[in-house]
């Protein structure tokens, strides 16, 4: 049963997760690289849909694979270029000794990052693009608390639909347990309705949280043409212990969450892409038995089901948290009454 959002509404809520962002906005530059960090490793798996997915070490996520436990995961805009801000996630983490043990010394370590990036290349000058630099940078940033939305990090220049996205987060305590997510949300598809300015997962809202009096009721107007070629990325995190087939099925929420915000969802040109992590602080409810494996798995299901709700939910503050760019118009700008004079 759900019992409301945590304290920063945000994947930083799940004890001993970390988030930190590095980006340029600027002219000339609109992207940047978003980590989520965990000290003390977490469990993790992946699920990617659509056709055009850009991915790095996904494959050591399968549950049949040696590796267990992930030190952080990288999430970066520069299409596959971007892939490279990891590089700078590892040499950060490896000055400080963290990641797999693989010789006698202490300092004899290989950190685990996997990673998954967008598409966002027509927002910068040709040749700007996350690199090494900008992993390392996320990481020294790296934080519990709350985390700053919108155009910041791998959302810098993120673009969903018609409209500028952006990166949201959210977080909901259910049967004891903290699940929080992060997205980045750029699909191809939209994440509104243009008829009436409502996001497609406005009735997933918690708390007041989007911060709206009303939705528009209006059309929106905006010159920007939807693209084909986008994605949308993110983690889900949970204090729960969990395999990584049990981690697997908490991505496959969050991407149930995706199809909730956008439409249409996980299409050729989207290259979707969740990442889950457990931190292990809590064990599952069971049993001896068959009926205490069915109890096991019934409250996974709760926890998965709460994926897709903090996933949607967080797609939704990362679209109404952007703010435009140069050619691209943000939410508050086609549809300002929705928040008031202040906004």
């Amino acid at each position: 049963m759900s019992e409301g959002v945590k304290p920063h509404n945000a994947i930083t809520d799940v004890p001993g997760v970390l988030v930190g962002h590095h980006h340029r906005v600027e002219r000339g530059w609109a992207t940047g690289t978003t980590v989520v960090f965990v000290p003390g490793q977490a469990v993790a798996a992946v699920d990617q849909r659509g056709g055009a997915p850009g991915t790095r070490e996904t494959n050591l996520l399968e549950p049949e694979n040696l590796v267990q436990r992930v030190n952080a995961i990288c999430l970066s805009g520069g299409s596959a270029y971007g892939l490279a801000a990891a590089d700078g996630v590892m040499r950060w983490l490896a000055e400080r000794e963290l990641g797999l043990p693989v010789g006698a010394e202490s300092h004899e370590v290989v950190p685990i990052v996997p990673g998954a990036v967008v598409f966002d290349l027509p927002r910068s000058a040709w040749g700007n693009r996350p690199d090494a630099g900008f992993g390392y940078l996320a990481c020294e940033a790296a934080k519990e608390g709350p985390v700053r939305q919108g155009t910041v990090g791998a959302g810098a220049g993120a673009k969903v639909g018609s409209l500028k996205g952006g990166v949201g987060t959210a977080s909901e305590l259910v049967d004891g347990f903290v699940v929080g997510a992060l997205a980045v949300v750029n699909a191809s598809g939209e994440a509104v309705r243009m008829e009436t300015g409502e996001p497609f997962a406005a009735d997933h809202e918690a708390d007041g949280e989007f911060g709206v009096r009303s939705w528009p009721g209006r059309p929106g107007e905006t010159d920007a043409s939807p693209t084909d070629l986008n994605t949308t990325i993110g983690v889900v995190a949970v204090d729960a212990a969990l395999s990584k087939a049990e981690c697997r099925r908490l991505a496959v929420g969050g991407q149930d969450g995706v199809a909730r915000a956008v439409r249409p969802a996980h299409t050729m040109f989207d290259g979707d892409t969740v990442f889950a992590m457990a931190t292990g602080e809590k064990e599952l409810p069971s049993a001896r038995g068959v009926v205490g494996e069915a109890s096991r798995m019934a409250s996974l299901d709760v926890l998965c089901s709460a994926a897709a709700r903090v996933f949607a939910r967080a797609m939704v503050h990362g679209l109404l948290a952007a703010e435009g760019v140069p050619g691209l118009p943000a939410y508050r700008d086609v549809w300002p009454e929705a928040f008031g004079a202040a906004w």
